[in-house]
Parts: structure tokens; sequence; C-alpha cells
């Protein structure tokens, strides 16, 4: 892996970031082509349905692609879906090399692109910062090969680990700038799962407001129009559809209460789907499998300590989002998980792969460490 090819690659990288709020539920992907040294077309997939970005980078390019070298941060795609495949137009191009950050983990494509470029005598390579790929797209890999969502709990809690006070008042824990960086998180993500308690004691929406994202106009609008889908997790339907939450736009309610009110639901326009669970609690993970066989690449959970404690006590948690304000709320104030444990044997090892100021609170980044 040559140090002009890592250059070019981290460049295609920067442009899959731009779909990082807007592609599900295809993957982000961004392409650079270069000639004689120099970029000559760039591209980057925007949403669903669009053209992807190799596409974008050979229109750009135009005839200065043939002989040159194609960088693209995953595999071009060897199948029809709602656009033609990118391996055919590589080769139509004349593109003379192809660097792949990875191969598409997607059963329908998993090396057959990369099989079709060489079989039209490109030279080909694959892997160049795969890791930055991988992470940009880990929910995608994620539901790819394992028929599961990527999970991120986003919890904000004070310097003593505390997320509200004992009467539930919780508005606000953190300042400005951490709630905008809240909008992004589920601005990016294919769903936002929030708990009964979080509805009823918050009156949260859980929307994506544009005036908090604090993005350039090009991306508030793709995050605007592609916004994720709500979804209320509510065991024995106790939450009214008066709610500011319902009121907010369409939703889908999980629940395993008796589907006999689900024609209620549709009529103010939202889903209600039966997932099987006991004693009045929804099964998480057969309700992220169902949420995956929809396309959903990331899932944000933001409830409170009964509901995010649970994601946590049954290990579908892929990464925690915590945001800590410099306050203490005291010992009488709610803890940050229900999560009981009787030995130190027993608790959750975290991985912390980032902290951050975020205006006065700070931001930390963990990842539960696997069991040895």
């Amino acid at each position: 892996m040559s140090q002009v090819d890592q250059q070019f690659m981290a460049r295609a990288l920067e442009l899959a970031r731009k779909g990082l709020y807007s592609t599900h539920p295809n993957p982000r992907v961004g392409c650079v082509i270069v000639r004689d040294g120099k970029i000559v077309g760039e591209g980057w997939h925007a949403k669903a349905g669009e053209p992807h970005a190799e596409v974008h980078a050979l229109r750009q390019a135009g005839e200065l692609a043939r002989g040159a070298t194609a960088y693209v941060t995953l595999e071009p795609c060897s199948h029809h879906g709602r656009t033609p495949p990118c391996a055919e137009a590589l080769v139509s191009a004349g593109v003379a090399r192809v660097v792949a950050a990875m191969q598409d983990p997607n059963p329908q494509v998993a090396g057959k692109g990369l099989l079709r470029l060489m079989e039209a005598g490109i030279a080909v390579h694959s892997g160049v910062l795969e890791t930055e790929a991988r992470e940009l797209n880990a929910g995608f890999i994620k539901r790819m090969e394992q028929s599961l969502p990527f999970v991120r709990v986003k919890l904000a809690m004070s310097l003593d680990g505390r997320t509200a006070m004992a009467s539930g008042e919780s508005q606000w824990i953190t300042g400005p700038e951490a709630r905008a960086a809240v909008q992004r998180l589920r601005a990016r993500s294919s769903v936002v799962i929030t708990g009964a308690d979080t509805v009823l004691a918050d009156q949260a929406r859980l929307t994506v407001r544009a005036e908090e994202l604090g993005l350039n106009a090009e991306l508030t609008s793709l995050a605007i129009d592609r916004p994720p889908l709500r979804v209320l997790i509510d065991g024995r339907l106790r939450v009214p559809l008066s709610v500011p939450f319902f009121q907010a736009g369409p939703a889908l309610v999980a629940t395993c209460a008796a589907a006999a009110a689900r024609d209620r639901f549709l009529q103010e326009g939202h889903e209600l789907l039966a997932v099987p669970g006991s004693n009045g609690h929804v099964d998480l993970r057969k309700l992220l499998m169902e949420l995956a066989a929809r396309g959903a690449n990331e899932v944000l959970v933001e409830a409170g300590p009964k509901l995010a404690g649970a994601f946590a006590r049954a290990h579908l948690v892929d990464e925690f989002q915590l945001f800590v304000a410099p306050k203490f709320l005291g010992s009488s104030a709610r803890p940050l998980l229900d999560w009981p444990l009787a030995r130190m044997v027993e608790a959750q090892e975290l991985e912390i792969r980032d902290i951050r100021a975020v205006g006065a609170d700070w931001r930390i980044t963990a990842v539960p460490r696997k069991a040895s």
C-alpha cells in the first residue's frame, strides 16, 4: 500500500462522510478518479435511488477517466439494484486500475464486483485504509453480516453518574453544544428508539431539528429529507396517542400487547408492530432483527435507565455515547442504567475510544469489551 494510494483513499473517505446523514439503507461511499497524479473526478453517494459515488466521479472526469485509477471506499457493486452496477460503469469508462478500501459485505456483491473488473483486464487492489472504511459503515456491515443493526446508546449524566432528579426532572443536564451533538447522532441513524417512561416523563419527540444540527445547508437538507424512523417500545401500550411524540409525525410502536389497537394507530398515521416478549417486555433482539430486515443500519437508543439497562444487560450495545455534565445531582437522583450487579466479576468493562470537550460538557465514546 503506497503513500499515494493512502492519500487519495483518504480523500475518497472524506467524500464518503458527506453521506453520513442520508444514505440509509445504502452504505456511505466516496470515489476519486486520478490521472497522472491529479484528481480529475470526485463523487459521493448522497441517498438511495440516486447515482452511486463512482458514477458521479466518472461523469466529472469524462474522457480523462480512460487509463486513470479509481479510488473507491467500497467495492463497486456488480448487481442491478435501483441503479446499474458501478463495476460495469468503470469498465465502460476504460479505467486502468481500481483501488478499493474494502470488499462489499453484501452477499449480492461480496467480491463479484472486483472479479468483474479483473476479468475486464483492470488492475485491482483492495484493503487500503480498510479500518477507516469499516468504521464509516459499521452499521451496514453488521446488518449484512449478522442481520442486526449497529446499536448506539446515548446517555447524559452528571459527574456522579446521575441522569435525573428523584422527581424525574432531567432538563437540562447538558448544555446546548452537547444537545446539538445528539441531534447529529439522531440524524445519522436509521432508527431512534425510546421507551414509554421517557415519552411520558419528558414529553419527548425525538425529532431531528434542522436549526440545531450545526451542519452546512447541503447536509442539513439531506438530513431533514431522510429523518430516522422513530420507534417507541411500549410493551403494555401505556402511552396515549395525544402525547407530543405521536403529534410530531409518523412513528412505529413495538409492543407485545394484544394487537387489537392496530387500527387506532393506523388511523393516526402510525404503525403498531407486534413483537414477542414476556411479562410486558418486548424481546429487544427480535425487534432489532425486524428493524434490520427493514434496512436499518444504525440504531440510536435514547431512553431512561430501565430500557437503556435492558439493552446493556442483553449485550446488544455496540457503542455508548456518554455526555457528562460538570455538576452533581446527588445520591437521591436516578442512576445511569438499571443493571443490578452483585459481584465485581460481573462488571461490564468498556474500552474508551474517544474523550472530547463539547461546550462545557464532555463526550465519552466507549465500546463494551468482549468477554474473554
